[in-house]
């Protein structure tokens, strides 16, 4: 049964939104999850690849689980560069399963859901919602509104709040795949602007996918016909296209709102990976949520914690990886294909064997920076930019 008031309304349950919903729920408050699609977990629009600390974080069982990997190669013209750290370092999932599981433990927990509805209006004034759907329309009260609402994010449309400043068009599809199953492979000169990818899955499987700026259709038909050829197969199915938001947007609370995950661009400008930072940002605005409805305020004085909270986790990270991708974009393919020669040595593998993180990828990236082979390649592509990826200066923008 939906009530016409609850303590706190998430919209949205992907992994931020459930998250979200089973921290405020389990603090004893009373909570709505509103999902626009019939299906929780679907469409799929995701590689499915988790770092071993990105899945720990959705707190699920393994039943989403098809694979792990424990390294990467890197491909660049003529030119590759592998490593592998012998141990797993990223997991494979079902993003369908995983995010019925955390919605079905968030509703377990105490967590009304209200499916295949949508949020059709906001009155921030009056904090209510108008809900459509199976139910028919519906206005619903709130103390504090939680945005999970993705990349386009609705809510955000609604209150005129200005949202992630960049985003990127990706297509993935899946096919049989006889290759190294213990590596991802990644193609950045297959676009230019980010990157393509093989994400072995298991069962002779491969996930191909590629993120873009332009012509993403164009690029990726291109790089689908180069993998076809090299596996000896034409077998495309499951086809899927996304949205990625790059860049955080400029407030990211406001008007009794705040949002979190995809919503607020938290996607990894380095990977496009946003189920770490989503599921982490839900967990901040869940603890501000019960704070502001403990204290009956959800102005602007009570919200700006949870900027705060996420700000102090994972902000940095975000920041140096926005700068990361600005410097990426200005190197030339030729370019890329000589950085991939000169990191094919047994050093560099060991650094990003030892420090790499997939959701916090500054420290592995600066101590590549500092490597004077490294160095001696990148000075010309970059020139200044260069500054700005090493942490050890204080004239660093890290300092901000």
């Amino acid at each position: 049964m939906i009530h016409s008031q609850y303590d706190v309304i998430v919209v949205g349950a992907g992994p931020s939104g459930s998250a979200a919903a089973r921290a405020v729920a389990q603090a004893g408050l009373h909570v709505l999850c509103i999902e626009e699609h019939a299906t929780i977990g679907y469409p799929i629009q995701c590689a499915g690849l988790l770092s071993n600390n990105a899945f720990a974080e959705c707190n699920v069982t393994d039943a989403s689980l098809l694979h792990s990997v424990s390294g990467a190669t890197i491909v660049a013209g003529m030119q590759s560069f592998s490593f592998d750290a012998k141990k797993t370092k990223a997991v494979i999932v079902d993003r369908g399963l995983m995010d019925r599981e955390m919605a079905m433990d968030a509703a377990t927990d105490g967590a009304d859901f209200l499916p295949k509805s949508y949020v059709s209006a906001i009155n921030p004034a009056r904090k209510t919602i108008t809900a459509q759907g199976p139910e028919g329309v519906m206005k619903i009260g709130y103390h504090v509104l939680i945005a999970a609402d993705g990349p386009r994010s609705g809510i955000a449309r609604q209150l005129d709040i200005e949202r992630a400043p960049m985003y990127l068009s990706g297509v993935q599809c899946e096919i049989l795949w006889d290759d190294d199953p213990e590596k991802v492979t990644i193609y950045p000169n297959a676009s230019p602007d980010f990157f393509a990818w093989v994400i072995p899955i298991g069962d002779g499987r491969a996930r191909v996918g590629l993120c873009g700026l332009t012509d993403v259709k164009e690029r990726f038909s291109r790089f689908y016909s180069m993998i076809a050829d090299k596996s000896n197969t034409n077998s495309m199915h499951q086809f899927v296209a996304g949205t990625i938001p790059i860049g955080i947007m400029p407030k990211t609370y406001g008007q009794g709102v705040m949002f979190v995950g995809d919503a607020a661009g938290f996607a990894k400008p380095t990977s496009g990976g946003g189920v770490y930072t989503g599921v982490r940002s839900a967990r901040h605005a869940a603890a501000t949520a019960i704070e502001a409805c403990e204290q009956d305020s959800s102005s602007d004085t009570v919200l700006k914690r949870y900027e705060e909270r996420w700000n102090s986790d994972f902000g940095k990270e975000l920041r140096f990886g926005m700068r990361c991708m600005n410097v990426r974009r200005q190197i030339s393919p030729q370019d890329l294909e000589q950085i991939v020669q000169i990191m094919n040595t047994p050093k560099i593998a060991d650094i990003i064997v030892k420090y790499g993180d997939m959701d916090r990828p500054q420290e592995v990236i600066s101590r590549l920076m500092l490597q004077p082979g490294m160095y001696q390649c990148l000075l010309p592509c970059m020139k200044a930019g260069i500054k700005s990826l090493i942490p050890f200066r204080k004239s660093s923008h890290l300092y901000d």
